[in-house]
């Protein structure tokens, strides 16, 4: 999601894990072409090896209890603004929560559950959900 329009970029699904449905959100970007500035992630994305793979995008991420510095000099980087800069670190961090909220209104408004089976249907009624969305927000901005 951009934050400035709060209009979707990418998303991802995955009948099986939400690291699935991530690694299809970021294939979607990297098809289109699409370079992030930052990027806010949830815990559970709180390793060298995610950050690594994400190449000059600034991440804000909460380190896991038994994070160490081993890694590479972004993850190093990270832990020392998170540790250094921690409120400003924390502001950042927590802008993800404007996407989190406009998921749960999208939900609110669109339904919870998602009546289809196959996982071809499935994308598509997301799909459409994701372009409702913009539609609603190009039109607020």
């Amino acid at each position: 999601m951009d934050l400035e329009t709060r209009l979707y970029i990418a998303l991802g699904s995955s009948m099986k894990s939400e690291r699935e449905a991530y690694d299809r959100a970021m294939d979607l970007l990297s098809s289109i072409g699409i370079e992030m500035d930052s990027i806010r992630l949830d815990r559970y994305y709180s390793s060298p090896s995610y950050l690594d793979k994400l190449g000059d995008t600034k991440v804000f991420v909460i380190p896991k209890k038994n994070a160490t510095l081993n890694g590479s000099r972004k993850w190093k980087d990270t832990m020392r603004d998170f540790v250094q800069d921690t409120i400003p670190y924390l502001e950042q961090y927590h802008k993800r929560s404007n996407s989190e909220s406009e998921f749960a209104a999208d939900k609110k408004m669109l339904g919870w559950n998602i009546a289809q089976k196959r996982d071809d249907r499935i994308d598509n009624a997301l799909f459409c959900t994701g372009v409702l969305h913009n539609l609603f927000n190009m039109g607020r901005s």
